[in-house]
């Protein structure tokens, strides 16, 4: 991963960025080669290219925030590239994901927002009814395995795109969290074999893929179209649980006073209270 990620961000770097001439009219490769990008970096072409081959299991993490430089990434790639480079010196078996009881029970504990506990493989632990009413009511509720949501999103695509007003960037985040959870879990090879089903599945997945999109995901606004309720802007707050690996809660709030607000409110009655809730505004 290491590698394709790196080749990923040099070729969105031109000649003329760093102060190159582009010299060769037609070049074979988009973006910086790696004779352009290690003298820039501080470091030799041999040395580079075994650092993108996955052969500097030692590399510094000065010469790591070197090539970031000159690659021009954001924090969230600079971070993702030093988890990239410690998994090269360290493989380790991920342990089993098992949702602790108090997690379980403090997504119930929402009771007026959706809210759901994660895996690092997107897997759904746990969700309390206003989630499922949002995100999966084709789904059982009780259902003992619940969605995966990268899953969900690109292989039900009838569903999710007509849940996300911006399907492609909800596609990106995805891929992001995918992202994210190999570089900390490179051992985990229930991911390995979510990514590699997907690919073979997903058209969609397998061309945003190699872009390598690169998030941390913690707070994200987005659109979504409830056939109940209308369209809602909601954020979505990510909270990881430091004791236990690759898991989070995140839980959906509208702005308060916002038209939002009050359609979730009647999406969350509608499933508390259905007595209560109303059609949606036209």
């Amino acid at each position: 991963m290491l590698g394709e990620f790196l080749r990923s961000r040099r070729a969105r770097v031109r000649p003329e960025d760093v102060g190159l001439s582009s010299g060769i009219r037609h070049r074979r490769v988009a973006g910086l080669r790696r004779e352009e990008l290690a003298p820039l970096a501080g470091v030799s072409v041999g040395y580079y290219t075994r650092l993108e081959q996955g052969q500097s299991p030692n590399v510094s993490d000065e010469v790591l925030d070197a090539v970031a430089r000159v690659l021009r990434l954001d924090d969230d790639e600079v971070a993702h590239l030093h988890r990239l480079a410690r998994v090269a010196r360290a493989r380790r078996k991920a342990r089993p994901e098992r949702l602790r009881a108090g997690i379980r029970l403090m997504v119930e504990s929402f009771t007026e927002v959706p809210a759901i506990a994660v895996g690092r493989r997107g897997d759904i632990l746990a969700w309390n009814r206003p989630a499922h009413a949002l995100l999966a009511p084709h789904w059982a509720f009780d259902a003992e395995e619940k969605p995966n949501f990268v899953r969900l999103d690109f292989l039900e695509l009838d569903f999710s795109r007509g849940l996300y007003a911006d399907w492609e960037q909800k596609a990106r985040d995805d891929i992001a969290y995918l992202e994210g959870s190999l570089s900390r879990f490179p051992g985990d090879e229930g991911l390995t074999a979510l990514v590699e089903e997907l690919l073979a599945l997903s058209p969609q997945f397998h061309a945003l893929w190699t872009e390598h999109p690169v998030s941390n995901c913690a707070s994200i606004s987005r659109d979504y179209r409830h056939p109940g309720v209308g369209v809602m802007t909601l954020t979505a707050e990510l909270l990881r649980t430091p004791d236990d690996e690759g898991q989070a809660v995140t839980v959906f709030q509208a702005e308060t006073g916002s038209p939002s607000r009050e359609r979730l409110r009647r999406l969350t009655e509608s499933v508390t209270r259905p007595g209560l809730a109303r059609p949606a505004d036209r």
